[in-house]
């Protein structure tokens, strides 16, 4: 047989019941939803700032982020709303390497999905019992829906998968924003033929039922970069490209609530994480320059850890990223405190 089957998976009933959400953090959940909503509907003017670790590795490394994450939002949450990078899920392009902690919960050992999506989900409600602040994660895998569905308040579809059926009507069915980010191709028409189709509704097939779903308003579009046939970058972010998206969004009416995060990361910098600071502050300076590109840009991905750069699997080093380089916790601080004195 070409495939083996090794374990038989809890459901996401069992999973959350085993492991549920306390109804104190229920309620905050609820709160949160509806102010991040809020930012995507117009309702407030508030700027979205996501970030946090290209992968989430360790669940004391990631929460010691988000607490420190958690005292900056109390001095910045009249301006912005924090929403930590909580990614336990993290495509490969070759399909080798760590794959995240749902598949592998200790990056040096053996897969194991059942032990992940425990430590996947007593992560996130760790954080938000711990700091009140609910997190984003990737949907890499449609079918994990419902083992989160409680507990995220944004969920981003990644560039390879932002073209394949099921994640898109999957998406339909969030009532979290579903951030679409376009192709590695750099395609935009792609992804805005996916915030159409997650913002519509469908019928489908989806763990072995027949669903329908009433469509997701606050599916939108995340700028993260291409590369070209050569396998260059090719950045997104600029003037030129936000103004470009602004048109795209008015020849598509029947696309609602038109948005763009701009993923500072990722083919945008090139993986230079340093360059974030200064992709950043540019997203910025195109929302001073024009009143439209300020309505439409809602906010700004980093991905950003407790020491700056990357290591490889077994080095040990606390809070540093395994995966893509990230920026440190304090030039991180710095930025944050810059984008609200900005906004």
């Amino acid at each position: 047989m070409s495939f083996s089957y090794s374990q038989k998976l809890p459901t996401p009933q069992e999973i959350k019941d085993e492991f549920p959400l306390p109804e104190e953090l229920k309620k905050i959940k609820l709160e949160r939803d509806k102010e991040i909503a809020d930012v995507f509907t117009g309702k407030s003017d508030k700027f979205l700032v996501i970030v946090g670790p290209c992968s989430a590795d360790n669940e004391e490394a990631v929460v010691d982020y988000v607490n420190r994450l958690a005292k900056v939002n109390d001095k910045v949450n009249d301006k912005i709303i924090l929403i930590p990078r909580i990614y336990t899920n993290k495509p490969r392009t070759t399909g080798e390497g760590y794959k995240g902690i749902t598949s592998q919960p200790d990056p040096e050992g053996e897969t194991d999905f059942k032990a992940g999506l425990i430590a996947m989900r007593h992560m996130h409600i760790r954080a938000i019992k711990e700091t009140g602040l609910t997190a984003a994660d990737e949907m890499l895998y449609p079918e994990n829906w419902g083992y989160v569905d409680d507990i995220l308040s944004y969920v981003a579809i990644g560039a390879r998968s932002v073209e394949d059926q099921q994640h898109r009507m999957t998406a339909s069915g969030f009532d979290v924003p579903a951030g679409m980010k376009n192709p590695t191709s750099g395609y935009l028409t792609v992804m805005m033929n996916s915030i159409y189709a997650a913002q519509h509704p469908h019928s489908f097939t989806y763990r072995g039922y027949e669903v329908s779903t009433n469509g997701n308003p606050l599916a939108h579009c995340v700028l993260r970069g291409a590369q070209n046939k050569n396998g260059r970058n090719i950045p997104n972010y600029h003037y030129e490209d936000l103004s470009l998206v602004e048109q795209l969004y008015a020849e598509n009416p029947g696309i609602m609530n038109p948005a763009v995060i701009v993923d500072s990361n990722h083919n945008n910098s090139g993986k230079m994480y340093k360059e974030q600071i200064r992709i950043v502050k540019e997203v910025l300076r195109s929302r001073e320059h024009s009143n439209s590109i300020k309505k439409l840009v809602k906010g700004v991905m980093i991905e950003s850890y407790i020491k700056e750069g990357s290591q490889k699997i077994g080095e040990g080093i606390y809070g540093k990223s395994i995966t893509d380089p990230c920026l440190g916790w304090a030039d991180t601080e710095e930025l944050i405190y810059k984008i609200a004195d900005l906004c």
